[in-house]
């Protein structure tokens, strides 16, 4: 399907399924496909993300993922409080590359439009994009934070997985690039290519503990997450955040979308999201699934656990550490990109 179809669907979805509500305050694109053109087609393993503004302070769970006219969307709900002053965007790394062009589908009151003129007006400021990267960095000290000592080992996997990959955002955003969850490490492979800080890379791959994975490896812990992933898909009935992640509807984007990265010769960026998605359905199986099928379905994970070289808990947090410790590299490689970046106005 071509990228310019899929958001006109969800453009039709959100006027037939949202706009009528009475939390409604608009709704705009995000993620990496609003950087595609209408004719480019929309790439295997991608979704269609739109953010539905609302007046609740406190947002119920998001709708997530679901098939609309044959496209995949995913729909998240944001307090309009987040949303308040362009300046609070801007230093937003989340938040403020939806705002740099115009990806706004629906604005009944008008805050979104005046909103986007002021963001895209001064998103390339060196000021700006600093305090994106300051914003980005603090996201991974307070993630590895919180990690807990008690809880269950898919649990702190996910506590300091996703705080560890926010280094390659850090990168990306000072390179003014979309900062992309699944294909987070292979964009930030491409900015550190592109400006000459190769070497780099390396460094976090070695944080995440696959640097030195073959492809043969990284297909053998795809292979185990499908079984683990279909497992997890037919007994999944408590509600998490994630829980649209594992569903039949969004199989290509876990299992097909990581096996077009390996088929690529990107098989070690294949490698966050492939535990990641481990991780969730770890979480799903533990509080659904029969004890028959967690056992069953417990030693595939258990093997990815011990590539990536964590056994016990007291490897999370050494490795947490790890993270911490390599926080004042990201950040001068950052500096280095915003200062080489010709696209940053360096004069404001």
């Amino acid at each position: 399907m071509k990228a310019g179809q899929a958001r006109k669907n969800a453009e039709n979805w959100v006027k037939e399924n949202a706009s009528s509500e009475e939390w409604f305050l608009g709704a705009y694109l995000s993620g990496s496909t609003i950087g595609l053109a209408d004719d480019d087609e929309l790439p295997v393993g991608s979704d269609v993300d739109i953010v539905l503004v609302t007046a609740e302070d406190e947002p119920p769970l998001k709708p997530g993922k679901f098939l609309y006219r044959d496209t995949l969307l995913e729909a998240t709900y944001l307090s309009q409080k987040l949303l308040k002053s362009a300046r609070e965007v801007l230093s937003s790394y989340h938040l403020a590359g939806s705002f740099r062009t115009n990806t706004i589908i629906a604005d009944p009151t008008g805050h979104l439009q005046k909103l986007q003129q002021q963001v895209s007006k001064h998103f390339p400021e060196k000021k700006s994009v600093r305090s994106r990267c300051e914003n980005a960095m603090r996201r991974i000290e307070s993630g590895l934070a919180a990690i807990q000592p008690n809880a269950t080992i898919h649990e702190q996997v996910t506590s300091w997985l996703f705080p560890a990959g926010v280094t390659t955002h850090v990168l990306l955003v000072a390179a003014m690039q979309n900062p992309t969850v699944r294909l987070r490490y292979l964009k930030a492979r491409e900015v550190l290519v592109g400006y000459g800080q190769e070497g780099f890379y390396t460094d976090l791959l070695r944080l995440l503990g696959c640097e030195h994975f073959t492809s043969e490896k990284v297909e053998h812990h795809l292979a185990n997450l499908e079984e683990t992933f279909d497992g997890a898909a037919a007994v999944s009935r408590t509600p998490f955040f994630f829980s649209t992640d594992i569903t039949k509807i969004a199989r290509p984007i876990a299992i097909d979308g990581s096996r077009k990265l390996i088929q690529d010769g990107f098989h070690r960026e294949a490698v966050f999201w492939i535990a990641a998605t481990f991780a969730r359905c770890r979480t799903i199986l533990t509080a659904d699934a029969p004890p028959d099928l967690q056992e069953s379905l417990a030693p595939a994970f258990t093997e990815l656990l011990a590539d990536l070289g964590i056994a016990t808990t007291r490897d999370i947090f050494d490795r947490a550490q790890e993270v911490i410790s390599f926080l004042p590299a990201v950040w001068d490689t950052a500096n280095a990109i915003m200062e080489a970046n010709p696209d940053i106005n360096k004069n404001k």
